[in-house]
């Protein structure tokens, strides 16, 4: 296993940390931004990538320092299971809805006895150069499990789920919690933002890491910052290049019609 910093301590010690989404199936995406940010996640939830997709993308950013994390689509050990054992430092689990939901998402990213996790590690035990129970106390020990706070009963939950053994962090997934508020589309409605603020509080009670993906806005992002979030999500890979091709092409077409106009 890599020797990398850990930026889920780095986020108790008071550290607030970058990221962004990859949604992209060019490895090249993943080196070239590992150079701005501490932690990358890889969305197989809502992108269609095989596995060996995700590897390159974790291939790309060996020896950065950068926290590589997948997005799995469920709660299911059949979908944890592969992207560890190809590498990932950790998973983010989408539509928990309590206390045992969570539990179970971080007993299938630990080998037993504190989980249950299948062994066949492949890149992380050094393609089985590495093995035997020192191994995998240093794998579990090592381990980043997120899970997403996206569901009202998740939130009817928070105080419990937050201190769940061996859970890393907790990300608002303010989108899909507008839905299950019964106020769709609205992530700025006032029902999402006291649902948001009451999971930041039973995280700040625990010092429990607590993320949110809300787009690339900087000035909403630094209003969650300001609110507690520690771990930002800076839009997407798609989404930042759509922001910097937006911005260049409409200054241009306003100076070429401007040149017309004159």
């Amino acid at each position: 296993m890599e020797n990398r910093p850990n930026v889920f301590e780095r986020m108790k010690q008071g550290e607030t940390v970058l990221g962004t989404v990859i949604t992209l199936n060019d490895p090249i995406v993943t080196e070239a931004l590992c150079n701005l940010y501490d932690f990358l996640w890889i969305d197989t939830e809502h992108n269609p990538f095989p596995l060996d997709v995700v590897q390159g993308h974790l291939l790309a950013a060996k020896g950065t320092g950068v926290t590589m994390l997948v997005r799995v689509a469920w709660n299911d050990p059949v979908l944890i299971k592969p992207v560890l054992d190809i590498g990932a430092h950790g998973v983010i689990v989408p539509m928990v809805s309590t206390v045992e939901d969570v539990k179970r998402a971080v007993a299938a990213c630990r080998y037993p006895p504190e989980g249950i996790r299948g062994y066949g590690p492949r890149r992380p035990s050094n393609y089985g150069r590495l093995g035997g129970p020192d191994f995998c106390k240093a794998a579990n020990d090592a381990m980043h499990t997120v899970v997403q706070i996206e569901l009202a009963d998740a939130v009817t939950n928070i105080e419990g789920i937050v201190r769940v053994a061996g859970l890393s962090g907790v990300l608002i997934g303010s989108n899909d919690l507008s839905g299950s508020l019964g106020v769709m589309g609205q992530p700025r409605h006032p029902k999402v933002l006291s649902a948001i603020d009451t999971v930041i509080a039973a995280a700040r009670q625990v010092n429990m890491p607590v993320g949110i993906a809300v787009g690339e806005d900087v000035a909403v992002l630094k209003e969650w910052i300001d609110k507690g979030i520690n771990w930002v999500t800076g839009g997407g890979d798609t989404s930042l290049m759509l922001r910097a091709a937006d911005q260049v092409t409409s200054q241009l077409r306003a100076h070429v019609r401007a040149g017309s106009a004159s």
